[in-house]
């Protein structure tokens, strides 16, 4: 809604593919299913398939990006993470007006965590492992049982799986085209963090391109986007080699 106030025009579709430039002056080709156009009342799940040809592309759409698929950027080793939404009795989520707890133990992941994170009004219940993604079901099992007496009487209403990146992908940046948060892999190893990470990145690839273009007078080029890769390594590639060697160290370590 800010961006939408600032001068942002905001389309409500589902990405499907980008034709890249052929030179520096052409303008990726995007494909996009349009759930808002008026033949539809925006509400047809299938949508209108449209194109729209950009300058720039800012590919910020999850660990399955589509625009990562589209520039090639290789694949990278992932975890798995897997939550049910829950909504709990109103007296037990009062204990989560400003609370997140987090458990460890081999009967809720070998190798990670398991959690009860507050969501506005319910709970989201899960767990994550690397080693035996097979096994998230049983680790399902062990953080529901632990965390019994706090979210007895729940009913489940929702049930999500997601991959975890646990590094960068070999490639961020192609033809004016830039990857950010989980898209790019930027998730640390020993925690699973990596909202902060997507949100700073987002910011940063922002405000370069709205300096680098001059505000939109000047064609963004790969080099602007490349010193944008270069800042983002220089500020966090130290904290990312440091998390991932703790990783390291507590994997290997009881």
């Amino acid at each position: 809604e800010r961006a939408q106030k600032n001068g942002a025009t905001v389309l409500n579709g589902l990405f499907m593919g980008t034709t890249m430039p052929d030179n520096d002056q052409d303008s990726h080709v995007l494909t996009y299913n349009d759930f808002a156009d008026a033949k539809t009342g925006g509400i047809a799940r299938k949508g209108v398939t449209k194109t729209l040809e950009v300058d720039v592309v800012v590919g910020a759409d999850g660990a399955n990006s589509r625009v990562a698929r589209d520039i090639g950027a290789g694949d990278y080793e992932y975890a798995i993470a897997f939550q049910e939404r829950m909504s709990i009795p109103e007296q037990r989520m009062e204990w989560y007006e400003e609370r997140a707890e987090m458990y460890v133990g081999s009967d809720v992941s070998p190798d990670f965590y398991a959690w009860v994170f507050p969501k506005c009004d319910h709970v989201a219940v899960g767990t994550g492992s690397v080693c035996d993604k097979k096994g998230v079901q049983k680790y399902q099992k062990g953080i529901r049982e632990r965390a019994a007496n706090r979210i007895a009487g729940g009913e489940i209403i929702r049930a999500e799986a997601h991959p975890i990146p646990e590094h960068y992908r070999p490639r961020r940046v192609n033809d004016r085209a830039c990857l950010v948060g989980d898209a790019a892999g930027y998730v640390t190893k020993c925690s699973g963090e990596g909202i902060y990470f997507a949100a700073k990145s987002g910011r940063m690839i922002g405000e370069k391109i709205a300096s680098a273009s001059e505000n939109g007078t000047r064609m963004i080029t790969q080099s602007d986007l490349q010193d944008h890769l270069n800042e983002w390594d220089g500020k966090y590639g130290p904290t990312y080699l440091v998390l991932d060697l703790l990783q390291k160290l507590f994997f290997s370590s009881d």
